[in-house]
């Protein structure tokens, strides 16, 4: 068993940094076919000619039933216990089960009779969904296990905010600055080479997740272990209604998650930087620019969680978010974007790309933050009724963040059905208009803020500070000795 002793006396369950480093892959794996996904659009309009507002419509139904499959699933975790462990089972079914479902949808979909390719596609986005939940509920409910340290939780988030700060720029420049040149844009030969590239990396950070937890899937690091107070599903409400750290997190996070589904979906990219702009390639060379500052936005962010907590992090990495997407919203309406380029570096650049970085960067960061977070949730659940739930707290949350951020789809599609664009979505080629203007500020800044302002208003009801989560941790740690002493008196 892996314990720490800190300065207090107080003792804590901590890991080490390679096993956080590798179980960070988890998330990176979901996120990767996360990552793909945001073009699925793309192939459901382009390949399989489906209409934009049907193909909307139906991500945001999958969206809500992903929210729906999580306290099921979250429950199924809690209830499981095998030799193999509680979370690592789950964490390769549903590596499985993504891969498959990735293949069959973007290899036969299009091959069928048109008044098939709905059922088929909502049928196998059905599948997919089931298989994520499985893997990435374990992301958030393993985290318990992992480490309860308030100094080292935070940890996750350097490794994760890096992790996916490579994914999403590196995926970038890969796609706009390679694949969509090789292949002449979003053709079934990007979908086919895109996928098999994920698939393989994914299964790779399973394989590597699964060893960074195994140590710790164990049971004696499982909440209060033979104390567990008796969880049923009818459970999930009271939880929910009495756990108000979880309910202002959840807002927060769901608004953070609405904001980053929409900044980074494939057809918001397209209209700021190949029609705004000019220059889709620029996407890719501007992922690559930013790639250094954000990594240090999240050493800087993780050091003063662990120096103040993990919620004064959040909060002080949102303002600087949000403050700096209004001040380059304004920039944009008053330059014309179209002189932001690399080949000319002036003014106007050089605004952009520090707004950017910093906007970005720091708005990025609480997602990261957010997954050490919902332990420090479970754990306060476990202080509070006794109950270890981990599953449950994870998937509750997910089920509500889901629900609000499968508004992303829908809010991106209609938004530019709104502009004239019904029949498909706008195309790096198109002439910029004045409603695509506004529209494509607003869907890339004004989105943001409006979920930033609301993260902010959350996090003033959150009370899991940094004093707050040692307090917790110690009552634990003193039940556990009760409990212990009591089974040593009674042998």
């Amino acid at each position: 068993m892996s314990i720490k002793t800190i300065e207090s006396g107080q003792q804590y369950n901590t890991a080490k940094l390679w096993q956080i480093g590798f179980f960070a892959l988890n998330n990176t794996a979901t996120n990767l076919y996360m990552f793909i996904l945001a073009f699925v659009s793309y192939y459901a309009t382009g390949v399989a000619g489906l209409t934009v507002v049907v193909v909307s419509t139906i991500l945001t139904a999958m969206r809500v039933f992903d929210g729906f499959t999580d306290p099921i699933i979250g429950f199924v975790i809690d209830k499981t216990e095998t030799k193999f462990g509680k979370f690592r089972p789950m964490m390769i079914i549903g590596n499985v089960i993504l891969a498959s479902s990735i293949l069959l949808m973007y290899n036969v979909t299009h091959l069928l009779p048109e008044s098939l390719q709905i059922f088929f596609f909502i049928a196998i986005y059905a599948i997919f969904i089931i298989g994520y939940t499985f893997q990435t509920a374990c992301t958030k409910a393993a985290q318990t296990v992992l480490t309860n340290s308030p100094k080292q939780r935070p940890l996750f988030a350097i490794f994760d905010g890096v992790y996916n700060t490579v994914l999403f720029a590196g995926g970038q420049i890969f796609v706009a600055s390679y694949l969509v040149a090789k292949h002449g844009g979003f053709t079934m030969s990007l979908f086919t080479e895109l996928n098999t590239y994920a698939i393989i990396l994914a299964g790779i950070f399973t394989v590597l997740a699964v060893t960074g937890i195994g140590s710790k899937d164990r049971k004696e690091y499982f909440g209060l272990a033979d104390n567990n107070v008796k969880t049923r599903f009818r459970d999930y409400w009271p939880i929910l209604k009495g756990n108000r750290p979880m309910q202002m997190l959840v807002i927060a996070a769901a608004s953070d998650k609405l904001t980053l589904s929409v900044l980074r979906h494939a057809v918001v990219v397209v209209m700021l930087f190949g029609i705004l702009m000019g220059n889709y390639e620029l996407s890719g060379t501007v992922s690559l620019i930013t790639m250094v500052p954000t990594v240090l936005i999240v050493f800087v962010g993780v050091w003063y969680a662990r120096k103040t907590g993990l919620k004064k992090s959040l909060v002080m990495s949102t303002w600087i978010g949000l403050l700096s997407f209004s001040v380059l919203a304004a920039f944009l309406f008053m330059i014309d974007p179209s002189t932001i380029s690399l080949e000319n570096i002036g003014f106007a650049t050089i605004v952009f790309l520090v707004l950017y970085t910093l906007g970005m960067g720091f708005g990025g960061l609480p997602s990261a933050l957010v997954i050490p977070m919902i332990a420090d949730i479970s754990d306060y659940e476990t202080y509070k009724s006794g109950r270890y739930v981990p599953g449950m707290m994870g998937t509750i949350f997910s089920f509500v963040d889901k629900l609000i951020s499968s508004l992303a789809p829908a809010v991106v599609g209609f938004a530019v059905a709104l502009i004239g664009y019904r029949s498909e979505f706008p195309q790096i080629e198109d002439t910029l208009t004045t409603s695509l203007y506004g529209m494509t500020i607003f869907l890339a800044f004004g989105v943001p803020i409006i979920g930033w302002i609301i993260s902010l208003i959350a996090m003033k009801f959150y009370n899991l500070d940094y004093k707050k989560m040692e307090e917790i941790q110690e009552a634990i740690a003193e039940i556990k000795e009760q409990a212990e002493e009591k089974k040593t008196t009674v042998v």
